[in-house]
């Protein structure tokens, strides 16, 4: 198709020819179309094959005026809360309401309900009795598709599939899975077979987790449940899993199978234009597309699998990158862009520099289920190599039209440090050249026994790399930083072990941190399992968990507190 708007108005279904939409897709973000934003990528994929497809990006919720305003779909509507999960965007980690939303019109955080998935869910109903099939995707609903630990109520809620009283859930991706969904929904095929979709049954199919009634009233029950889930999340050895909830059946199929290198530079050669919906650009800016308007994503998934991160549980464990050509061809479409001024803002992914390789062992066998590929040390299987991710930025660099290419997005210092052979030439050229007075790496703490219990690797990489990257600025000539993204009161962190991250952070880094961010138990994750049972569950053991809002405030002040200055014309010490 060629590059275009998805219809979000009457006018521009008139304009397309179009009486009636197959696919409805309502949103939790403004609709940015780009392919950072998932909503847009699923609406380009359908429309690819074929599909009539809208968007209603968040919706008045007092009226019928946006989510009547492209009349109902023939086939199902698509719900998501957008992609931040609606409570994570909604509250900070001390349950305070948030004023702004970078992914809304103006910044303010007034259009996106709580709990949205369920909001649009039910918003639909009201004004569409009898509707077609509501089917749930996205992060919010992918992370909470069996009965899960809630931080905001601070209590077991069912699967999202129950309380949205939807029809269906598409987790993960779902590139390939919303296809194949539509198709058997317009062919009245039964779409319960399908990989990489949830539904509910009134018969039990598949492993069966501990049940919703039990895993609220048993922890030990709830990790059995939470390690089953797990261990079921990778396409190639997943069972279909079932959990019971009250008298009916929440079932899991596997996971879709992982898009391939062909099927990632199809999707990202639909067009996209990069920018705010005109409908929705007249409300206001979205901080967000500045981030993401002239950056290119280069691969999918995760397998740092650190224990506070759902990254691996919805895009997967597993690399898939796309090919050198397709991305490429995205940066010189980048550069004909009119409001582009040579600037590359990110060439990445969740993880900059895991593009390019990945384990051939799991490829062929899939995710190994009694060790990490990088922790507690990197697999030897593995083998990073940083030489197709650093040939590829030299090629963009001398494209017409581009003055410089960033890499913004986090580096895996640990994987640099196991390239031996290409690992040194990568970070000698993005040091040189591709950080833009800093660069992004996440350490999270220092304390052994706190990054044990995160899934992090220990704490001498960290120096390793530092002195290397100081060498390196200094042999460039630049004056450069290394940015230390850092948690507090995570689950195992007590106020001793905040002082002496300070300690080490000023004694060792010689700097003050001011990315610290107190611990959010968002869904899905192990370290949000250890926050709720108090409980290692690795070792059954227990942990100190900090949940006292006024103590996590004081284990990340205890960090970011700048040390006082000396005046030394008044001779006196002062705050900063």
């Amino acid at each position: 198709m060629s590059i275009i708007f998805l219809p979000t108005t009457k006018k521009e279904l008139t304009k397309l020819n179009w009486s009636r939409l197959d696919v409805i897709l309502v949103t939790g973000d403004s609709y940015i179309d780009s392919p950072f934003m998932g909503i847009a990528i699923i609406g380009k994929v359908l429309v690819d094959n074929g599909f009539r497809v809208g968007i209603i990006a968040q919706p008045d919720m007092d009226s019928e005026t946006d989510i009547s305003r492209l009349g109902e779909p023939a086939l199902f509507w698509g719900i998501t809360g957008g992609c931040v999960d609606s409570m994570v965007s909604n509250y900070t980690a001390l349950k305070k309401k948030r004023k702004k939303d970078d992914y809304t019109p103006g910044g303010f955080n007034n259009r996106r309900p709580d709990r949205a998935v369920i909001a649009y869910s039910n918003l639909v109903r009201q004004y569409f009795k009898n509707t077609c099939p509501i089917v749930l995707g996205g992060i919010e609903a992918s992370l909470r598709r069996i009965a899960h630990y809630d931080f905001w109520s601070n209590k077991i809620r069912r699967s999202i599939l129950f309380d949205a009283k939807a029809d269906y859930l598409l987790f993960g991706m779902a590139h390939s899975s919303i296809v194949k969904f539509a198709f058997a929904l317009k062919e009245n095929i039964n779409p319960g077979d399908l990989n990489g979709v949830a539904f509910i049954s009134k018969n039990k199919k598949g492993k069966e987790l501990p049940s919703y009634d039990v895993v609220q009233k048993n922890r030990d029950d709830y990790i059995k449940s939470f390690h089953i889930f797990y261990e079921n999340n990778d396409p190639i050895t997943a069972q279909r899993l079932c959990q019971q909830h009250n008298d009916r059946y929440l079932v899991l199929n596997p996971p879709e199978p992982f898009s391939t290198t062909k099927e990632l530079d199809h999707i990202h050669s639909l067009g996209f234009e990069r920018d705010l919906h005109p409908f929705y650009k007249k409300l206001g800016s979205v901080k967000a597309l500045s981030t993401i308007q002239f950056s290119i994503p280069t691969h999918y998934g995760c397998y740092g699998e650190c224990n506070f991160c759902a990254i691996s549980i919805h895009q997967g464990q597993t690399i898939r990158f796309r090919s050198e050509d397709s991305i490429i061809a995205e940066a010189k479409a980048i550069s004909h862009l009119k409001d582009f001024k040579g600037y590359i803002t990110d060439l990445g992914g969740p993880t900059a520099n895991m593009y390019g390789f990945e384990c051939q062992k799991k490829l062929k066998k899939g995710a190994c289920k009694d060790k990490r590929c990088l922790f507690p040390e990197p697999c030897k299987n593995l083998a990073p190599d940083h030489s197709k991710q650093l040939r590829l930025i030299q090629k963009i660099e001398q494209l017409p039209g581009i003055k410089k290419v960033f890499i913004s997005s986090g580096i895996r210092y640990d994987l640099i440090l196991n390239d031996k052979k290409n690992g040194p030439a990568y970070l000698e050229k993005i040091v040189k050249d591709n950080v833009s007075g800093q660069m992004k790496i996440a350490p999270e703490h220092t304390m052994p026994h706190v990054l044990n219990l995160m899934g992090k690797q220990n704490i001498d990489m960290l120096l390793q790399f530092k002195n290397k990257f100081d060498a390196l600025s200094e042999k460039a000539g630049k004056k450069q930083f290394l940015t230390y993204y850092l948690i507090a009161a995570h689950p195992g962190c007590n106020m001793k072990d905040m002082d002496a991250l300070k300690k080490f952070a000023s004694q060792k880094l010689k700097m003050t941190p001011e990315q610290v961010q107190i611990f959010t138990p968002s869904p899905s994750t192990y370290s949000t399992l250890m926050y709720y049972t108090g409980l290692n569950p690795f070792s059954m053991t227990p942990i100190f968990v900090e949940k006292n809002p006024v103590n996590k405030e004081k284990q990340k002040k205890t960090v970011t507190k700048k040390p006082p200055q000396y005046n030394y014309k008044t001779k006196k010490s002062y705050k900063i």
